[in-house]
């Protein structure tokens, strides 16, 4: 059975490593089943005992588990969890006990790789939220997981429905400025100071930022590069944004 039907028929998604496994018993009766090789296996078992998870934990060779699952998993973990618990959220449903001094909202990321690379940015740079557009990729897919080390299931994810007027209300509901990453119209990132609360977008793969999402902003900050270079990948756009801008605490 393939992920998305997974999700589409059973509301799972499918954890891979113990990292992620690890991440998914943060919430222990999310987690519907684990699945490992014989090395692996006493790991599992203890993570599973040390969070009184009740779920099933199975065990087969590498050989079957390949049959099993069409992979070569050779970091010897899968886990199926519910999707409620982590699922994105919606703005409405976004209120945290204290108000987000640093949100990195990804617009229209449709590649598997950066999704997760964005989440583990996001942690590393004490970011509150990641706020998605409405076709940005699933963070829970198994690839962006692994790719998150699991940190796609500890941020808190919000998804917009209309877009960019969900950006613009989010912004409003939190105050925060609203900064975009981008080459046209912009100035370097190290010629502003950094807002108190700060909402960062970084673009699509190929397009970057819209021209309307660079409307809204009350900034538009580039990363001087050497000349005739044309762009940094926007995770790696996204962790310099964030080292310059963040307001998370970080030691």
């Amino acid at each position: 059975m393939r992920e998305r039907e997974l999700a589409a028929r059973e509301g799972l998604f499918v954890g891979e490593t113990l990292v992620v496994l690890e991440a998914m018993l943060l919430r222990p009766d999310a987690v519907s089943a684990v699945l490992t090789n014989s090395r692996m296996l006493e790991r599992a078992r203890a993570m599973l005992d040390a969070a009184h998870c009740r779920a099933p934990l199975y065990t087969a060779s590498d050989e079957v588990i390949e049959k099993l699952t069409g992979i070569d998993l050779h970091r010897g973990v899968l886990a199926t969890g519910f999707r409620a618990p982590f699922e994105p959220m919606s703005i409405d449903a976004f209120t945290p006990t204290a108000a987000p001094r640093t949100v990195l909202v990804a617009e229209d990321i449709t590649n598997i790789d950066n999704i997760g690379q964005l989440f583990r940015i996001a942690a590393a740079f004490a970011v509150d939220a990641v706020l998605l557009s409405p076709i940005c990729h699933d963070p829970l897919y198994r690839k962006s997981l692994r790719v998150s080390t699991g940190n796609a299931l500890k941020i808190a994810a919000v998804r917009a429905q209309s877009w960019p007027e969900d950006l613009m209300r989010f912004c409003a509901k939190f105050d925060l400025t609203l900064v975009a990453t981008a080459i046209q119209s912009s100035v370097p990132i190290a010629s502003i100071d950094p807002p108190i609360r700060v909402a960062i977008v970084v673009g699509h793969e190929s397009k970057g930022v819209s021209a309307e999402v660079r409307t809204l902003a009350q900034h538009i900050v580039r990363i001087p590069m050497a000349p005739n270079v044309d762009s940094l990948n926007v995770a790696v756009s996204a962790a310099i944004a964030l080292d310059r801008l963040s307001q998370g605490v970080r030691t």
